[in-house]
């Protein structure tokens, strides 16, 4: 399998805009095949199962989102400013749909039916944002800059959920401005005042 050749990386990109639109099983490789303008025994040669191509492009989807978390770390080194720059990234693409809602979140609320393959790449997506989202607070309360009501692992755990949440009721209401209706309170209640 030649992950690099644009070929696999358009199937791939197709995938991925079918998931946000209808989940896993939503889709099939003829779908991808008209998308792409290939026939299936092409998308076959370079993801023989639905399961492997779903689960490539959730490892993926966890690598840009850790290469991106590593950037936002590097160019920002507050906490507080790291969660606003996060939520900020999602508010954008949720408002020009580039990226209207995060795929993990999309296939987790179909763990039961994803294949085991698939469901251990979502859950290690959410280990790592989870983790990364109580060092956040973790590091924010001891500098003083973040206020927690509960342990860093439950407050980021409950904003992971929010997060999803928002993307959620944005998509239901068709209003994109609904994520940053009720992610910009949050972000204000994790502040800690002076």
């Amino acid at each position: 399998m030649n992950k690099t050749s644009s070929t696999a990386e358009d199937i791939l990109a197709s995938a991925r805009s079918l998931i946000v639109s209808g989940g896993y099983n939503g889709f099939s490789y003829a779908d991808i095949a008209d998308m792409v303008g290939i026939r299936k025994p092409s998308i076959h040669h370079h993801f023989p199962s639905k399961a492997q191509l779903v689960t490539a492009l959730v490892a993926a989807y966890r690598k840009e989102a850790e290469a991106g978390i590593a950037n936002l770390e590097r160019a920002l080194p507050g906490p507080l400013e790291q969660l606003h720059a996060y939520i900020g990234y999602w508010k954008s693409c949720i408002g020009d749909a580039s990226a209207p809602f995060c795929i993990c979140a999309l296939l987790a609320n179909e763990l039961p039916v994803l294949p085991q393959e698939v469901a251990l790449e979502v859950r290690a997506y959410f280990r790592y944002l989870s983790g990364w989202l109580a060092s956040i607070f973790e590091r924010g309360a001891a500098q003083g800059v973040i206020a927690l009501t509960e342990t860093p692992r439950v407050e980021a755990e409950a904003f992971m959920a929010t997060v999803h949440g928002a993307m959620l009721s944005a998509r239901a209401y068709g209003d994109t401005g609904i994520f940053a209706v009720v992610m910009d309170p949050q972000l204000k209640r994790l502040a800690a005042k002076d």
